[in-house]
């Protein structure tokens, strides 16, 4: 398996990846497949990915055929953790198992030479020959055999078997040869001869509404670039040969042992041709999939395709016989000299998700996907040790590029933590957004919330700056497909599909980030009230903030921006500008001279004698000369929860209380309560402010990129927030600082480290509610 078994790691990562975009670039699904911790899996998320391929090369990661998916399954439930990848007869089975019909390999297994001696004949020939086409209906694509097997002897064994074998004329023309692996040649002749994706669809299409109980190998040939030449690789192979039986390699050992000697002898040749047949295979099989699926469209009626004429009753009796089509394919290679099993990656259309599409969404998030490119400035002698890049010049960085977007981000901080979460925002209809869809599937986030716009509208993308240290120094965003209303939806119904689909999903929290036009948002905002969903606002920067209360200034209204205990947002985490920011555009609204916004102020009980005082004591002096406690409650009224993130001084936690909050009478909380109502109203009971230190963030070296750090913060507040709607988010504050951290060390806009905060966020979650 070339993502874990076959180039070392992280290049076997990267392939893995890679293919599973060829895939999507022509037209597929792919669901990555593969043994993990004892359990066999179709679909992996990212997080598995990554952990199969770190296993490459280890003891417990296996090459797994047929024979092999028992004895480690089984060991997994008596608590053997194994890892491994299939072979064709392994994937063919668990193919079968998934609704799979075709799948793309680099070369099948066959009969050695030798074979009177040695009886070592692939079970992937056995599996070709078990397919039931008219219930499985599979095929598999490869660049024909291994070089180093019997090609005739193999060939003669299929056609007993009754496997179907052709190959792709790839602009030749007449009779051409079966491929044979790392050549487009092998001196034998293909039994038939197909010209593209469409015949072989047709094929596909036939045979599984035939009485045939075996399967069909399409034989794809190695891109003419990267094809060796036949005379030296017989040479090659004929050395490999001679290695593996003077080493005494046999059994399921000897393939392995021989493309390894074949990567020696030809300095690595071997290697890059394997990597652009298993690329094109790829490729071949997806167009294959989709040809498959816009003719069974075509043909709707499985009992009147033009292959069988039978008479009306012979017609009834035999319907049974013929299965509904659904095609979908399974990248599988065999690409590594060195590999011990193959890589998967299968395309399912969305009708066959493997994973369950009824799971509820807890969480729905409203925001931005995009590309992010993160430049952190190296610093040199020659620059005098500054840590800040220089203006109006060019700069040395290491730049690197991830998906990101703020609604993406906390979308994938839920999902590490176990919250079902849905995206809901857009994309543009050019590379970056196929790439940013792809990409998003392979972290198995939900993609239907997704809209492609067309025209114009270019997908998010954003460049932050990052001194020597890693602080930001500057960022560039092109969030424009969010701020125009007329991508994707009509300016009177900007919300679209979506409205209704929220309704109907009802999630516990929405969370909306600013980069919404004021009047996307304001709509985000009106659906959660009417639905009496709670909302939880990320305000992303200080420009962007105050487009909760843009367009209410002139006797501008988008929506009405409601006081508690009615309130529009329940939960906001701005940055100490952001909430200038916020804070600033309420004012100019007019917002805080309103009567409600004014009642509850009053209610609050804090004196303007001595308050200064209270505030300093409960945070610092500093915090106090900026006005962030005060920007705070004044917004109260209007975000009962602020949560303010104030780098290295750590968090300030700013709630109103209403009158049943038991802290207003606890004597553990009584340090926190900045004030008391003492009117008598049902609304207010008073404030409760608290300055969390930062946790420690260890070593500069270890910092990667601030990116998606408080993304990730949000994430793992509403996660504790969400599992348990009763916990409190000073309870959460620690553990949603620890997820930071871990984001903050990693090249990921979020880390998938925080999955392992889950048993730590359970814990804290009982202990809270005690």
């Amino acid at each position: 398996m070339t993502w874990s078994l076959g180039f070392p790691y992280p290049e076997n990562n990267a392939l893995a990846f890679h293919l599973e975009s060829v895939v999507r670039a022509n037209g597929g699904v792919p669901a990555t497949v593969g043994v993990l911790n004892g359990v066999a899996r179709v679909g992996l998320h990212t997080v598995e990915i990554n952990e199969l391929t770190a296993s490459a090369g280890k003891p417990g990661t296996r090459k797994l055929s047929r024979r092999d998916l028992a004895y480690v399954c089984g060991l997994g439930l008596q608590g053997r953790k194994l890892n491994g990848g299939t072979t064709v007869s392994g994937t063919t089975l668990l193919a079968r198992l998934a609704g799979i019909k075709v799948f793309a390999t680099g070369g099948l297994g066959g009969i050695h030479r030798d074979v009177e001696n040695t009886m070592d004949i692939s079970a992937d020939l056995m599996d070709m020959g078990r397919i039931d086409m008219g219930r499985d209906n599979m095929v598999v694509v490869s660049s024909g055999f291994k070089s180093f097997l019997d090609i005739p002897r193999t060939l003669e064994y299929l056609e007993t078997q009754g496997v179907g074998v052709m190959t792709f004329a790839d602009g030749r023309e007449g009779d051409v040869d079966l491929p044979a692996f790392w050549t487009r040649d092998s001196g034998i002749k293909s039994p038939f001869t197909i010209q593209d994706e469409k015949e072989a669809a047709a094929i596909m299409f036939a045979q599984a509404r035939l009485p045939m109980r075996s399967g069909l190998l399409f034989a794809n040939p190695v891109p003419a670039e990267h094809s060796l030449p036949k005379k030296d690789m017989d040479a090659v192979i004929d050395q490999a040969l001679v290695d593996s039986k003077t080493a005494g390699s046999t059994g399921s050992d000897n393939t392995p042992f021989i493309l390894k000697r074949i990567r020696e002898i030809t300095n690595g040749a071997s290697v890059e041709a394997n990597r652009a047949l298993i690329e094109s295979n790829v490729a071949r099989g997806s167009k294959v999939a989709v040809e498959l699926t816009r003719l069974i469209a075509r043909n709707p009626d499985r009992s009147d395709t033009g292959i069988l004429k039978a008479s009306p009753s012979s017609q009834e009796a035999s319907s049974a016989n013929f299965y509904e089509l659904s095609p979908t394919i399974n990248s599988h290679s065999d690409i590594s000299p060195s590999s011990i099993s193959d890589t998967n990656t299968q395309y399912i259309p969305s009708q066959k998700q493997l994973r369950p599409t009824d799971e509820p969404v807890l969480v729905a998030v409203a925001g931005s996907l995009a590309i992010d490119l993160s430049c952190d400035f190296v610093s040199s002698t020659k620059m005098t040790d500054s840590v800040e890049p220089r203006t109006h010049t060019s700069n040395p960085a290491v730049i690197q590029q991830s998906l990101g977007g703020v609604g993406r981000n906390v979308a994938t901080a839920l999902q590490y933590l176990g919250v079902s979460a849905k995206l809901y925002s857009k994309v543009g209809n050019d590379i970056a957004g196929v790439t940013a869809i792809d990409m998003l599937h392979r972290e198995g986030l939900l993609t239907s919330g997704i809209v492609r716009c067309d025209g114009e509208a270019r997908t998010a993308q954003y460049v932050a700056v990052n001194d020597a240290r890693k602080d930001l120094f500057v960022a560039m965003a092109d969030m424009s497909i969010l701020q125009s209303p007329a991508y994707g939806h009509q300016q009177n119904s900007s919300l679209g599909d979506w409205r209704g689909e929220l309704a109907s999903t009802k999630p516990r929290w929405l969370v909306v980030d600013a980069n919404w036009d004021p009047y996307t948002l304001a709509q985000w905002l009106d659906e959660a009230r009417r639905i009496g969903v709670k909302v939880a606002f990320e305000p992303v920067s200080a420009a962007k903030a105050k487009g909760l209360f843009a367009g209410r200034t002139n006797g501008g209204a988008f929506t009405s921006i409601c006081t508690v205990p009615n309130e529009t947002v329940s939960l906001a985490t701005p940055n100490a500008m952001e909430l200038a920011s916020m804070y600033d555009s309420a004012r100019d609204a007019g917002l805080f001279d309103g009567e409600d916004c004014f009642r509850i102020i009053d209610s609050i009980g804090l004196s303007s004698s001595g308050s200064r005082y209270k505030l300093v004591s409960l945070t610092n002096s500093a915090l106090v000369d900026r006005g962030v406690p005060q920007q705070s409650i004044q917004l109260l009224p209007f975000i009962p929860s602020i949560v303010t993130t104030l780098g290295d001084q750590g968090v300030l936690l700013t709630q109103l209380l209403p009158p049943s909050d038991e802290r207003l009478t606890s004597p553990a909380a009584a340090p926190y309560i900045l004030s008391r109502s003492t009117d008598g109203n049902d609304v207010v009971g008073g404030v409760y402010m608290r300055l969390f230190p930062p946790v420690e963030k260890g070593p500069e070296e270890d910092i990667m990129s601030v990116n998606g750090v408080g993304d990730t913060f949000l994430g793992a507040l509403i996660a504790g927030l969400t599992r348990s709607p009763a916990s409190r988010v000073e309870d959460l504050i620690d553990i949603a600082q620890e997820a930071s951290v871990l984001t903050l060390k990693s090249k990921e806009a979020v880390s998938p480290e925080i999955s392992s905060l889950q048993a730590a966020l359970t814990k804290k979650l009982a202990e809270a509610n005690g």
